[in-house]
């Protein structure tokens, strides 16, 4: 048994690579999707949403919307755009935004290292996305959209896929938001057998994004159990030092009956309330922005809060809901709660803004992102973070490599 393995991966032809490339399927729903396809017959999203080429009323979760995604994989097939490989490889994968580079390496990961917790998680999942991922795979007998998985301090690795990435690369694209992506192959005994030794050594790997796709993985391997590759799943694992979380915004709709003035004056019970004139992108753990009345203030928090010792309170979003969100606005599960909404990092501190001018919510409040290191220590401990605490960026692009069960 190993924790990872190389596989023959099934990829686009290098001159269809760019048009075949697209963002990840949980990050459009169904209308961007269409629209993003629209006039792309080789769109991974035909595919990876194959709702886009059924009747707009459909059911997203139909036996007819999988069996699509089905022929749409086969027509690619047939046609050349996408290839398997002849052997098992490992794939080197770096991705570029501006002056941020990580470099990766798609692997299939042990099922079983998942389900025994040396692939760490630390989300919840819901069943109706595990369902929607099961379907997927078991209709295309492949699992397409690989999995962001995080390593531990590794220099060996790391020092193989930089020397790996010094050669002309097999795919190199640009894709949504300037995102460059780049493939190698890694298919010579010697470059395999290192990379399999090296991940064999780590004490654990991490779940940064794709809990759900994981979890159906799981449970297609349950149901395979005499199939060797339904007892993997398709990863991409870049170095933790390597990664990027942005900041994940929260934004309320309204302030629980209070006065602006009245709630400052609650808010200043636990924080340090300060005033500033331009937007508020915090520096550090402990500090937070409030948008408010069309004015920024800067709050930190009382430092005895913020001195715990359990992983998942001493978490930036943790302190926020427990001592401001929950107990001054009443809003107890953000999960289930409507009076509060989530913004990713990547679209900005003016989407903040904008969103209270509106008049749509009445604050929003600018966090620090969550760091790799509390992530992994909320992993190891067995814990799950809060809802949308992390947002990875770069995003890996789906239909660049992909896992055939045979």
């Amino acid at each position: 048994m190993h924790l990872v393995y190389p596989f023959a991966g099934l990829r686009p032809a290098p001159e269809h690579a760019a048009e075949v490339a697209a963002p990840p399927y949980d990050v459009l729903n169904s209308a961007e999707a269409r629209a993003r396809a629209a006039g792309k017959m080789w769109s991974f999203l035909h595919i990876s949403k194959p709702e886009i080429d059924l009747p707009p009323d459909m059911d997203p979760h139909s036996p007819q919307v999988y069996a699509k995604g089905a022929e749409s994989l086969q027509r690619m097939l047939e046609r050349r755009i996408l290839r398997r490989d002849a052997q098992p490889c490992y794939y080197v994968y770096r991705m570029i935004s501006g002056a941020h580079c990580q470099i990766g390496v798609a692997v299939v990961a042990s099922v079983a290292d998942y389900d025994s917790n040396r692939i760490r998680k630390h989300e919840f999942t819901r069943p109706d996305k595990e369902d929607d991922r099961v379907r997927h795979i078991e209709a295309l007998d492949a699992q397409t959209g690989p999995v962001l998985l995080a390593y531990p301090d590794a220099p060996e690795v790391d020092a193989l896929l930089a020397q790996r990435a010094q050669h002309a690369p097999a795919i190199d694209i640009e894709a949504d938001g300037g995102v460059r992506h780049a493939i190698w192959v890694v298919d010579d005994e010697t470059g395999i057998d290192a990379l399999t030794r090296a991940f064999d050594a780590m004490h654990a790997l991490y779940i940064a994004d794709g809990h759900h796709r994981t979890a159906a993985a799981s449970r297609v391997a349950a149901a395979r159990r005499g199939q060797a590759s339904a007892q993997r799943f398709l990863a991409v694992a870049f170095a933790h030092h390597q990664m990027r979380i942005l900041d994940y915004n929260r934004v309320v709709r309204d302030l629980r009956g209070m006065t602006p003035a009245q709630f400052l004056a609650r808010v200043s019970s636990v924080f340090a309330v300060e005033p500033v004139s331009a937007a508020v992108r915090p520096g550090s753990p402990g500090e937070f922005g409030l948008y408010l009345g069309g004015r920024w203030q800067r709050l930190r928090i009382r430092p005895d809060l913020a001195q715990v010792a359990d992983p998942v309170r001493r978490l930036d979003v943790s302190l926020l809901a427990e001592h401001l969100l929950e107990p001054i606005l009443g809003i107890a599960d953000p999960r289930t709660d409507k009076r509060i909404d989530f913004i990713g990092g990547g679209r900005g501190l003016g989407e903040l803004e904008r969103r209270v001018n509106s008049g749509e919510m009445a604050a929003a409040f600018s966090l620090h992102p969550t760091r790799m290191q509390d992530l992994m220590a909320v992993a190891d401990a067995g814990r799950v973070m809060p809802p949308k605490s992390t947002w990875f960026e770069p995003k890996l692009a789906d239909g660049l490599i992909s896992h055939v069960l045979d």
